[in-house]
């Protein structure tokens, strides 16, 4: 049996039938500035936020202060809009949840999709530089890495909150912590932990609509402890692995223990069990037809492999899917994700992925077209400020777009 998918929202646990698709409402920008800069304190930030944000809408190329002030005062004002940017003490929290509120009730969002975004650097002083591997890239570059968690849906991302990594380096080097205005509580951490205050500051402090989680977590390690904290915030997710993380096996015969081996090896051996489920669904970023099979198998961690009885015990033992696209002909899957989907919604995970790749386009957009990547400061505040307002500035192309 074939199955056949239209692009519709996939949530654990909701109805299967889409949404309907909210009017388009027209965007002035002055209101839509004044709202979500209606929270900083003084007035003449309010407006140095719309000048800025109207520039990376309206300036092309390089969205430098001198061309943003030029292009919407007609007059230098660089001092100014650097000094907005750089030193002015207002908080990205409260924009940032306006922002999300605002991208929340006007479009329907299927997901929310975590990218690590990579800003390259020449020196070594702006905040969090450091030569590093940024997986996205698969190889090892002198930047700056970020996380962004956007809301997607066919409409693509607009990244609502944002995430600096910071290097092991930038814990021991108090010079350039200094030189950085660095808070003395931001510290170099795990990876998942950035996901995870990510996501508690969507659902606790900006009570949204908890959405599947998307990762792809294929160039990092300890995907246990990501797993175990989204499932212990309630939320559903879709995270792309390696073929390469360990898992245990099934017992190869009765009365035998379970073996140790890889999610490739796992896949391997049930496809060998049982049948691989075609689908047909359409392209998100194509809208063309596409056609694979995919194979779910309860998968457990090596890691999380009990060690004897006990509560503790039968908690481990709770699996979670490998789920694979397995294209027609070749000897092994293209693609493993680990979702906690419920079984019968297996057969939505390509779709539900594909907003990953619509989220990069986004992303990729808020590089070329709004300046995401033409910061020129180097303190940790500058480069929150920056990233937020350039986030204002896609949020508002997305709303105005039909």
């Amino acid at each position: 049996m074939t199955i056949t998918l239209s692009p519709g929202p996939v949530a654990a646990g909701r109805s299967d039938r889409p949404a309907p698709e909210p009017p388009v409402q027209p965007v002035d920008f002055s209101a839509y500035c004044q709202d979500l800069f209606g929270t900083l304190a003084r007035s003449d930030q309010r407006r140095w936020g719309e000048v800025y944000v109207r520039g990376l809408l309206g300036v092309s190329g390089r969205k430098t202060p001198a061309r943003i002030s030029e292009h919407v005062l007609g007059r230098p004002a660089v001092q100014q809009i650097q000094q907005f940017v750089n030193q002015s003490p207002w908080s990205c929290g409260p924009v940032r949840q306006r922002l999300a509120g605002r991208v929340s009730r006007a479009l329907r969002n299927e997901a929310w999709c975590v990218d690590e975004v990579v800003f390259t650097k020449n020196g070594d002083r702006s905040v969090g530089v450091a030569r590093q591997y940024a997986s996205s890239l698969e190889r090892t570059v002198n930047c700056q890495l970020a996380l962004a968690t956007s809301l997607v849906g066919r409409h693509g991302g607009v990244p609502v909150s944002w995430r600096l990594l910071l290097p092991q380096r930038w814990d021991r080097d108090e010079r350039l912590r200094r030189q950085a205005h660095l808070p003395s509580d931001e510290r170099a951490r795990p990876r998942w932990r950035y996901v995870l205050e990510a996501v508690d500051e969507m659902l606790d402090e900006w009570f949204l609509e908890p959405l599947p989680v998307l990762l792809d977590w294929r160039g990092e390690g300890d995907v246990g402890a990501l797993l175990r904290g989204l499932e212990a915030r309630g939320l559903a997710y879709l995270v792309q692995v390696a073929p390469t993380v360990a898992v245990t096996l099934p017992r190869p015969c009765a009365g035998s223990a379970p073996g140790s081996g890889t999610l490739q090896e796992l896949a391997v051996h049930a496809a060998q069990h049982r049948e691989r489920t075609p689908i047909v669904w359409q392209d998100r970023a194509t809208s063309r037809p596409r056609q694979s099979q995919v194979l779910s198998v309860a998968a457990l961690l090596q890691s999380e492999a009990p060690h004897g009885g006990g509560a503790g015990a039968r908690a481990a033992r709770r699996p979670r899917h490998l789920v694979t696209d397995w294209p027609y002909g070749r000897p092994e899957p293209r693609t493993y994700w680990l979702t906690n989907l419920p079984a019968r919604k297996v057969a939505d995970v390509l779709p539900l992925a594909q907003l990953r790749a619509l989220s990069g386009q986004s992303l990729e957009r808020l590089q070329q077209d709004f300046g995401l990547a033409d910061f020129e400061g180097r303190s940790f505040r500058g480069w929150h400020h920056h990233v937020t307002l350039a986030s204002v500035a896609l949020g508002f192309d997305a709303l105005r777009r039909p």
